[in-house]
């Protein structure tokens, strides 16, 4: 969970002091969405049978970045605190800059943004 909350917390989000050491947290969102972490315990406690998903990633998550040198910076600052870089950065032929980077539960997650920006 600490692993987690802080690729999140570098991406923007805020959690609760001491959320590391609980097996569940939950953030808001704009829009009334809400992102929500569990530990394998917790989804254990009420889905015993319950496995990781194997193969490929099942959902990603896109963050719209201000410029194409903040996809680079942030890319670059989440590989070099030890995080796996999927697809470093380049320019995408539909007009973005894009990258992608797995959290720590190996789900990507999208880093965007125009390249006119």
């Amino acid at each position: 969970m600490a692993a987690s909350l802080a690729f999140y917390r570098r991406l923007g989000f805020t959690f609760a002091d001491g959320a590391g050491a609980e097996g569940h947290v939950e953030t808001a969102l704009p829009g009334g969405l809400r992102l929500i972490l569990d530990t394998v315990e917790i989804i254990h406690s009420f889905n015993p049978g319950w496995a990781p998903p194997s193969g490929d990633h099942r959902v990603a998550l896109a963050f719209a970045c201000d410029s194409p040198t903040e996809v680079d910076e942030l890319y670059h600052e989440l590989v070099a605190t030890g995080h796996d870089g999927h697809l470093p950065p380049w320019d995408a032929f539909w007009g973005q800059r894009y990258a992608s980077v797995h959290d720590p539960d190996g789900n990507a997650v999208e880093l965007f943004a125009d390249l006119g920006s």
